[in-house]
């Protein structure tokens, strides 16, 4: 007789030679006609342009994730929403917690700047030399100099 733990270890070995053996068999019986067509990169039916190794924007995967993140929370309210009212005030209070943190965390992530596809690239300034310096006390004497002469 088979444990517990013994089930599920048959169960996961059963698992793992099933898909050995359906991918061993799926290679076995494809055919293997290799075309310089079938070994580009495909784009949705249009023609590859430039190398399939191109660098993305780490913004698309920022704003991805934070697009995932408050999605799968608006989705917990789906239920809040229809059966707030089974829970009296409660229910109601704890639902309308959960919103006000959802919206500072929007709040947050749009004054941080990760919502904007393209950040505002910033410009170090220009650092000039003082007007009284005596560096500048020089070069005005050496021009002085050459207008005499």
């Amino acid at each position: 007789m088979l444990t517990e733990f013994g089930k599920i270890f048959v169960f996961l070995l059963v698992a793992v030679i099933f898909v050995v053996v359906v991918v061993f068999v799926a290679w076995f019986i494809r055919p293997a006609r290799p075309t310089k067509e079938k070994l580009t990169t495909y784009e949705c039916g249009e023609n590859p342009e430039g190398s399939p190794w191109v660098k993305f924007n780490i913004r698309f995967y920022v704003v991805a994730l934070i697009f995932l993140i408050f999605d799968v929370e608006v989705v917990l309210l789906i239920p809040w929403a229809l059966e707030y009212k089974v829970f009296g005030l409660g229910g109601f209070v704890v639902g309308a917690v959960f919103l006000v943190l959802l919206g500072l965390g929007m709040a947050y992530e749009w004054r941080k700047g990760d919502l904007e596809w393209e950040r505002v690239k910033i410009i170090p300034p220009i650092v000039k030399k003082p007007i009284f310096s005596t560096e500048n006390a020089r070069e005005e004497e050496t021009i002085k100099s050459n207008i005499l002469v």
